[in-house]
């Protein structure tokens, strides 16, 4: 079947990574850590694909179940014309359902991984041939340029799986207040938030009984092996899923079981028994206080999806 859909791929050439000078920084503060980044190589990726499956990860099933149940009502808000910008490139089944359910006129994939963003991007447009595809890579946490071909359509952007909460919530407004920016008055954004709830479902959520969230946040020590030719024992570092209700934010870390120095990209980094290094944060927002965030940034609530529990929630904004 001939494609009657454009692809056109768009370079606005992001800074290359200094994976070093950021690893031996985080490293070098106090406290230490290690970019969230940096958990994603090949092995990396697979183990969080395991996660998502995991019964205690209740954010993935929770999210799709709310997809499939409410794709139909975001479908009526939108414009036929409407071209969907996603944060990060995903050839996933949450921008699958959301692009057959709004058969929109264009897709704009954003991610700063050139290679992973344009495997994507083909990969859509053969499956979607009459939509038009204009991939960006750019780095999606600050402002970018949208291709000339999308400036005047009607835009929704796409930020699923509660991937605001990896910001701190000074950032998560800044990073608003950009797709705002990008989408301009009018323009739309649907955002997966999860929800403020018990300490024993969070944390279980992040430290599961197979240990294969255990498994992949010590991966990133193994991906440092690999190509910052650091020397960690993995086996000497044990992993720590964390609430802190007054934040509202689960921090996950990697605990040092021992006194003990690791070479690093020729450099010697010293660990105190006991000392942690922080990893990731994943902050959870009751809706009041998302909305206030999302206010501030230039964005109000036209509907909001919540499941039957009140875990999970999708928000469709408008810009003001």
């Amino acid at each position: 079947m001939s494609s009657s859909g454009r692809y056109a791929f768009h370079d606005l050439s992001p800074p290359r990574e200094d994976m070093a000078g950021e690893v031996l920084q985080g490293l070098a503060s106090n406290p230490k850590y290690i970019l969230p980044k940096y958990f994603y190589d090949a092995r990396g990726s697979e183990l969080f694909e395991r996660i998502t499956d995991l019964p205690e990860y209740y954010l993935t099933r929770t999210e799709m179940a709310l997809f499939d149940r409410y794709l139909p009502d975001i479908a009526a808000h939108m414009d036929e014309s409407v071209c969907v910008i996603e944060y990060g490139s995903g050839s996933s089944l949450k921008i699958r359902k959301l692009l057959s359910a709004l058969m929109p006129n264009a897709y704009v994939p954003v991610d700063i991984s050139n290679e992973h963003l344009q495997e994507n991007a083909r990969l859509l447009h053969t499956d979607y041939p009459m939509l038009h595809v204009y991939p960006v890579c750019a780095d999606f946490t600050q402002r970018f340029s949208l291709p000339g071909a999308v400036s005047e359509a009607a835009k929704l952007a796409f930020f699923p799986g509660s991937s605001i909460g990896n910001f701190d919530p000074s950032h998560a407004q800044v990073f608003l207040a950009n797709v705002r920016e990008t989408v301009g008055p009018g323009g739309r954004l649907l955002v997966g938030v999860d929800r403020k709830k018990a300490r024993h479902l969070l944390e279980d959520a992040y430290d599961d009984g197979a240990g294969v969230t255990a498994e992949f946040n010590l991966n990133v020590l193994a991906h440092l092996n690999e190509v910052l030719h650091a020397d960690f024992d993995l086996s000497q570092f044990s992993h720590v899923a964390r609430y802190e209700a007054d934040a509202g934010c689960i921090k996950m870390f990697l605990t040092s079981k021992i006194d003990q120095v690791v070479t690093i990209a020729g450099e010697r980094i010293g660990f105190a028994a006991g000392e942690e290094v922080h990893t990731e944060n994943s902050y959870k927002y009751d809706p009041q206080d998302f909305l206030a965030l999302a206010a501030a940034a230039g964005f109000r609530e036209i509907e909001r999806w919540s499941d039957s529990r009140d875990w999970f929630s999708l928000y469709l904004l408008e810009g003001c």
